[in-house]
């Protein structure tokens, strides 16, 4: 299953981390074990953020996506189920809409 990981990184200890240069390492080591499809780094009220496309298999997967973030920065993690339109034309919706007219 697609999901959307909303990761929302306070500054410390990450800009510590930036000045002392270790930043670059710890990033491609929590991306080379998470592999997803896409990341997009933004700002997200203010702060650091980033927004990544990860394929789930089942619920047990979810730790291993958000551990990293918690535990190396102190991050906030949010996972969302995403669609594609290929997803949502499967989704039955004329029918649901005749059920519950």
């Amino acid at each position: 299953m697609r999901m959307l990981l909303n990761i929302q990184i306070p500054n410390e200890p990450f800009s510590t981390l930036v000045r002392e240069g270790r930043i670059g390492d710890l990033m491609r080591k929590i991306l080379d074990d998470m592999k997803p499809e896409a990341i997009y780094f933004t700002e997200q009220q203010g702060k650091r953020g980033a927004v990544a496309v990860v394929e789930v298999a089942d619920a047990s997967a979810i730790p291993a996506l958000a551990e990293p973030w918690f535990l190396t920065l102190d991050a906030d993690c949010e996972l969302r189920i995403a669609m594609l339109p290929e997803d949502l034309m499967k989704a039955g919706l004329d029918a649901l809409g005749d059920k519950w007219k």
